[in-house]
């Protein structure tokens, strides 16, 4: 399995980017993974980059209005998507008006953080943390409870 995190915007701010740096981290101790950063732009050419970042992985868009799960399912769905086609799980967010809706229904699926709105840079450090949270559910790791 491989995790690629793709998201429009830079995280600037140093104490959360340390943090997003740090689990990104602890899930390479289990899996490949990378983050890819994208420049905001006009919705074609966001669609664009994100098909060109996430060819043959399982997509999941990552939005307000997507499927509500809970940490073991996040683990047991990851697990299901790394085992199909090339094993990669990109996972995406969009930034201040969110993904394009094509790359939205394009997508394998649709999930949410939560039902409350997160800036993306936020978004971004729940997902890198549920990611390892998943891995150590996976793996029967103290860290999940």
């Amino acid at each position: 399995m491989r995790i690629l995190i793709v998201a429009v915007g830079k995280v600037k701010d140093k104490p959360l980017r340390a943090a997003i740096d740090e689990y990104v981290g602890r899930v390479r101790r289990f899996v490949p993974c990378d983050e890819v950063e994208l420049e905001d732009a006009p919705a074609a050419r966001l669609i664009e980059k994100f098909s060109q970042k996430t060819v043959g992985a399982t997509t999941i868009a990552m939005e307000v209005l997507g499927r509500t799960i809970d940490s073991p399912t996040f683990a047991r769905e990851l697990e299901r998507g790394g085992s199909r086609g090339k094993g990669t799980v990109a996972f995406l967010i969009g930034g201040a008006d969110g993904i394009p809706p094509a790359i939205s229904q394009a997508a394998h699926d649709r999930w949410s953080l939560s039902g409350l709105t997160f800036p993306h840079r936020l978004a971004r450090l729940v997902l890198v943390e549920q990611v390892y949270r998943a891995m150590t559910i996976l793996r029967n790791e103290p860290y999940a409870h």
